[in-house]
């Protein structure tokens, strides 16, 4: 195994495809590991987990967690509604009191791109974003790359469809860039309103028509549309989202007839994804991907307690 370069892992942009292929191959074994009922219960012993959550969340922070447990780590998770920083507490007092508590691992939320970068700086643990404001989700793009490869026997050269909400999705970001990286051709599908101005400077092509989007894919990745963060009308009602967007069993029929269709959840059906395609076990890989969130957030886990530059284990 090469030895990981960092300490934390706060993006996909700029991660050599080396160190992808060796977290997959690591998360890999540990899916393995988990469909066989056994855990490694030593790898982090005595150490300690915390889950920093300044976002709801229920599939990160649960997986994180269950990963964390499932290698013995003794796993604390935070609620930020319940805690000094509700209170007013900055991130930066935050980040001087996790200090003090001597915490090994340090998984972070947050509303604002560029928090966990921050915090980093300041905390002596390994610090793991787990999803900042538009910016970057790393742990969503190694698990949709674990299901990928599992499904497809290969990353490379594949051809990838990123739909529905662009412009708000941290998700598509980490995908673009791990996908990217892999030399695959990376498609994003959306109204203008939901294509972020600088997607050309990404390398992807840009469609906004469903069916040119999806023609001959081998992937067709499916994006929430986070209401939460639009400031205004971007598109004018979830039904006429749906009609153009939405992708159903007629738009999926353009795609490569083995296309595998993924979402990140959580899914709002009849939004952004009919349920028949959800549901239908010949295509739809959404199930996996949540399997596969463990697999790889135990991969995460237990490169990063080893410390940059170290492959012992």
């Amino acid at each position: 195994m090469v030895a990981f370069p960092s300490r934390h892992l706060l993006a996909i942009e700029g991660l050599h495809p080396l160190y992808i292929g060796e977290l997959l191959d690591l998360a890999e074994s540990y899916a393995l590991l988990n469909r066989s009922g056994q855990t490694r219960r030593d790898v982090l012993k005595g150490r300690t987990l915390i889950n920093l959550f300044f976002e709801d969340s229920t599939r990160t922070r649960t997986s994180f967690e269950l990963a964390g447990k499932r290698l013995g780590a003794d796993v604390i998770n935070m609620s930020v509604s319940n805690s000094s920083v509700n209170k007013g507490e900055t991130l930066l007092d935050t980040a001087s009191t996790l200090n003090a508590m001597k915490t090994d691992l340090l998984v972070v939320r947050h509303a604002q791109s560029g928090a966990p970068a921050l915090l980093s700086q300041k905390v002596d643990a390994a610090v793991i974003n787990a999803g900042d404001g538009t910016h970057e989700h790393p742990t969503q793009a190694l698990l949709d790359a674990l299901t990928i490869r599992r499904h497809k026997g290969r990353l490379e050269n594949l051809t990838v469809a990123i739909c529905g909400d662009v412009l708000h999705s941290r998700v598509a970001r980490s995908n673009i860039h791990l996908l990217s990286a892999m030399n695959c051709r990376v498609r994003i599908v959306g109204p203008p309103t939901l294509i972020p101005a600088a997607a050309g400077r990404l390398g992807v092509e840009i469609h906004h028509g469903m069916r040119s989007g999806l023609k001959d894919a081998d992937v067709v990745m499916m994006l929430r549309l986070q209401k939460e963060r639009m400031a205004g009308g971007l598109v004018p009602s979830a039904r006429e989202f749906f009609r153009f967007y939405g992708l159903d069993a007629e738009k999926l029929r353009v795609a490569k007839p083995d296309a595998i269709v993924m979402h990140p959840g959580p899914m709002n059906r009849g939004v952004e994804i009919d349920s028949a395609v959800a549901d239908d076990p010949s295509r739809s890989v959404i199930g996996e991907q949540v399997e596969m969130g463990v697999a790889v957030r135990m991969a995460v886990l237990d490169i990063l307690s080893r410390g940059p530059g170290r492959n012992d284990r």
